[in-house]
């Protein structure tokens, strides 16, 4: 599928990761750099990698012996509950934060009002002419909504691509602006054009759901399938590899 995108004009919002950098609008531009960046690649790659030599009892050398791994579990040496775990929860540990390194999309969220930028003590931030500096931080009560929603399904037992194609159907109810694989290989990540007259992000989630008859539906870890945290309109989105994209309408997604 060929895929154009929009370089100037932006819906959503992106951050460095989900503990750190403000929330910036996200252009085409923007989004391709960070879906075909190797960076991202390498993460997923390696979480994926892992997951699947645990699973099925291969050798973990290649990541046991990996320097970055070295690097984190020297990190966290001086945490008890670290060193007692295992050779795989440390690794899957790893992988984790790997996960969480990831830059992230916030769909739900055209901006977030600036707020005061604070030092570790929580006073505030001075720029050269004593004024508090401001960044766009992800707080609900600052949001923006961007008319956009996200609904994640993970845990998925079977292809994620089977949840996508049921979305690909003559007169689905949802206008569908992508469709992802998630980081995990096994999960879906949709984002949708909300219904107002559903309700708000939890009602659309829910009505979704059913609709792709997955509601109370447990996966192979025997968890919900449908993650009940995206009914919260600044839920980030991990970033997915470009492989990973099953679907994208880039004029929908990209402007507003």
């Amino acid at each position: 599928m060929q895929i154009v995108y929009y370089m100037e004009s932006t819906r959503f919002v992106y951050q460095e990761n989900q503990y750190n950098g403000e929330c910036l609008p996200c252009t085409g531009s923007i989004f391709k750099s960070i879906v075909n960046s190797a960076e991202v690649a390498r993460k997923i790659g390696i979480r994926q990698a892992v997951d699947q030599a645990i699973s099925e009892g291969l050798s973990l050398s290649p990541w046991v012996n990996d320097n970055a791994f070295m690097r984190f579990c020297a990190k966290n040496s001086l945490n008890t509950s670290f060193t007692q775990l295992t050779l795989e929860q440390k690794l899957v540990k790893w992988t984790n934060s790997l996960k969480e390194s990831l830059p992230c999309f916030i769909f739900a969220a055209s901006e977030f009002d600036p707020v005061p930028e604070t030092d570790k003590d929580g006073n505030p931030v001075l720029d050269k002419d004593g004024n508090p500096v401001m960044k766009r931080k992800r707080r609900l009560e600052g949001i923006h909504l961007s008319g956009l929603f996200m609904f994640d399904a993970d845990h998925v037992p079977y292809d994620p691509r089977e949840i996508h194609e049921r979305t690909q159907v003559q007169g689905f109810p949802w206008h569908v602006c992508l469709s992802h694989k998630t980081s995990s290989g096994h999960g879906l990540r949709l984002v949708c054009e909300a219904r107002l007259g559903i309700g708000n992000v939890a009602d659309n989630q829910i009505e979704l759901a059913r609709e792709l008859k997955l509601l109370n539906v447990l996966g192979s870890t025997g968890k919900h399938i449908v993650d009940d945290s995206c009914i919260d309109a600044s839920r980030i989105s991990y970033a997915p590899r470009q492989e990973d994209i099953y679907f994208i309408d880039e004029d929908r997604l990209f402007n507003a």
